[in-house]
């Protein structure tokens, strides 16, 4: 009998929990995808989160999206850490906490740092950081938090990657705001299963 009554106690606590979990989510946020949006077709769940999922509403939007994507991440011909230190810049100067809590892995696992990480995650000075690593987190937080670079940035940036690198890592930077704001807009949460990574104001 006291069994049952511990047993009966246990998933009491496990299920008010489980509400208080899902009343931490505003009133307006779907839980099937984390957001605004409804997810657009009901099978797509646990895959509803995310940006993919929200411009599935505008097709021509997610194709476009999808390929520039492609291209800038994997045939530009950036290097992979620096690629995912570009996307890293973008989430933490947009604040979005659903691209930096999916991304720092990936850059982990792409060879970058957990300092030079934390360096952006802390918006710490760049004065510990290597010269090409030093410059793209430059131009992130120039472009993105003061909308405006400095010649002697854009000037390191063009003798480190040339032209073509400098659009590349720019336009990479470009396609990762887009996303920002849309799961910005979206207030996009992270998955249930995720830790959010990424600290906030």
């Amino acid at each position: 009998m006291r069994l049952l009554h511990v047993l009966t106690i246990l998933v009491l606590a496990i299920g008010a929990t489980v509400v208080a979990g899902q009343a931490r989510l505003p009133q307006d946020i779907h839980p099937e995808t984390g957001n605004r949006f409804p997810a657009i077709k009901p099978d797509l769940t646990p895959d509803a989160f995310g940006p993919g999922a929200i411009r599935l509403y505008s097709p021509p939007v997610a194709e476009s999206m999808t390929g520039i994507n492609d291209y800038l991440r994997r045939k530009s011909g950036l290097d992979n850490r620096l690629v995912e230190l570009a996307i890293l810049v973008t989430a933490r100067e947009m604040d979005c906490e659903y691209v930096w809590t999916a991304h720092e892995p990936a850059a982990q696992k792409a060879g970058l740092q957990q300092d030079i990480i934390d360096t952006v995650k802390f918006r710490r000075p760049l004065t510990k950081l290597g010269e090409q690593d030093a410059v793209v987190v430059q131009l992130g937080r120039d472009a993105i938090g003061k909308h405006k670079v400095g010649s002697d940035t854009f000037a390191r940036a063009v003798k480190l990657f040339g032209n073509q690198g400098v659009v590349n890592i720019v336009s990479l930077m470009g396609d990762y705001a887009a996303t920002t704001m849309l799961l910005n807009v979206a207030d996009q949460h992270v998955r249930p299963k995720d830790k959010p990574l990424l600290p906030l104001p």
